[in-house]
């Protein structure tokens, strides 16, 4: 599930541009760099690559990570945590798109 997909609302401060290095995102997110690498393998987030191949992560990926922490801490098994994720992202478009809905003139 790559993050444009998801659906989910702007990270910490609403940046989608690709910052931190895997080193750093790891930190920020207090997870070791393979555990991030194996989500990325599973679909649950998809950092930016440099023409090089490294991966640079967005505000809005360090956020998709915490609340991965959050989810495994909860008890739930990468299966569990991908549905949760999913389940979350179909909230938000429901959610905007019921505000636009309301926002319409009657007619």
């Amino acid at each position: 599930m790559a993050p444009q997909e998801t659906g989910r609302p702007p990270g910490p401060n609403g940046s989608n541009r690709a910052l931190y290095a895997i080193s750093v995102a790891a930190k920020l997110a207090g997870t070791g760099q393979q555990n991030i690498r194996l989500y990325e393998t599973k679909g649950l987030l998809t950092p930016s690559r440099t023409s090089g191949g490294t991966r640079q992560y967005s505000d809005d990926d360090i956020a998709v990570l915490l609340r991965i922490g959050e989810l495994l801490e909860q008890g739930h098994n990468l299966a569990g945590v991908a549905k949760v994720l999913e389940l979350e992202a179909a909230n938000v478009k429901l959610h905007r798109a019921l505000k636009r809905a309301r926002s319409r003139p009657p007619g």
